[in-house]
């Protein structure tokens, strides 16, 4: 009886090792195009400033690709934001970056430079302006920002690029009825406190850690941007199409907000190459960056929301031939 009883221990330890090997090919067929060894040599990142998210999630990344790929060595180039890292992507300064979609189209319509080699890699998560001033302010409105003291981003960044677009479907040109100051989230939230601007504008994901910080020492809020300047900012044409009307979260920050959405601007940000960047290697990037997700999203809120289903629509640009290597391999 014992041996009979020995027996079925050892099938059933046998078919739950089989099982396991099962498993753990699933795995391996998920992390790693089987057979191939991981791409080596060295790249470059173009991130963001130092207190916004795309540095923050450049420096996962990063680590990411070093665990998925230890051959690899990934150069991070920090950067004033999306308008800047479009141009060094394009112009080779780059090999991959992160850029809002409006700062795509711009470079696109204005047939700069390299605009044609050009390529997506992944739609990660959506930019939010926020627009920001003191508890106190009497500025209700982005109308109300006329005559004020306004910091509205660095000249090469996404947020200067909305910036202006949004101050002018409010009937305010940015160079004469403001005084602005080309100050963005790593020096903005300094003035503000200091009381040397009366508002400053953010387009990024939430939480953005230099608002958190300053949430910490400054009661603030957010200036609400409504749908019907939304409207207006379409009418504008171009690359403001890429922009749709939207509510931030009212967990974003909740010490400021205190449960309350704030009606506001979303923008898509997309991961960006070019044409001549290894097509393996891009594949490779791009299993990495939808398989870290939840890893990086422990840290790094926004990234929680890079999703699969929505990671190949890279409007306005097309999918790099390695990116649609990889979706292709994990297409049901």
């Amino acid at each position: 009886m014992s041996n009979v009883f020995h027996r079925i221990g050892r099938r059933r330890a046998l078919q739950g090792a089989a099982a396991g090997l099962v498993v753990l090919g699933l795995l391996l067929w998920w992390l790693l195009p089987l057979g191939e060894d991981p791409p080596s040599g060295t790249i470059k990142f173009s991130t963001g400033t130092k207190a916004g998210v795309y540095q923050d999630y450049g420096e996962r990344l990063r680590k990411a690709f070093r665990r998925d790929m230890p051959d690899l060595t990934v150069t991070l180039r920090t950067s004033d934001g999306s308008q800047e890292n479009v141009r060094r992507v394009a112009n080779g300064g780059a090999d991959f970056t992160i850029a809002a979609a409006d700062a795509v189209a711009t470079y696109e319509l204005g047939h700069t430079p390299g605009a044609g080699h050009l390529r997506g890699v992944a739609r990660l998560y959506d930019d939010y302006v926020q627009l920001v001033v003191p508890r106190d302010s009497d500025i209700r409105s982005v109308a109300d920002l006329r005559g004020k003291r306004v910091a509205v981003g660095p000249t090469r960044s996404g947020v200067r690029l909305i910036a202006d677009r949004v101050l002018k479907a409010a009937g305010i040109d940015a160079r004469k009825d403001i005084t602005p100051f080309a100050d963005g989230i790593d020096d903005g939230p300094g003035k503000l406190k200091k009381g040397d601007i009366d508002a400053f504008f953010w387009s990024g994901g939430v939480p953005t850690r230099g608002l958190e910080k300053l949430a910490d020492g400054l009661t603030f809020r957010f200036v609400p941007i409504k749908a019907d300047l939304v409207a207006k900012l379409h009418a504008q044409g171009g690359a403001a199409r890429y922009y749709r009307a939207t509510n931030m979260p009212e967990s974003a920050y909740p010490s400021i907000q205190n449960g309350i959405a704030v009606p506001t601007i979303a923008v898509a940000n997309l991961l960006v190459t070019r044409t001549d960047v290894d097509t393996r290697l891009t594949e490779w990037v791009t299993r990495t960056v939808i398989r870290s997700r939840d890893i990086i999203g422990k840290r790094v809120h926004s990234a929680q929301l890079v999703d699969l289903r929505t990671a190949i629509y890279t409007d306005p640009l097309p999918l790099q031939e390695g990116a649609k290597r990889y979706y292709r391999s994990v297409k049901p």
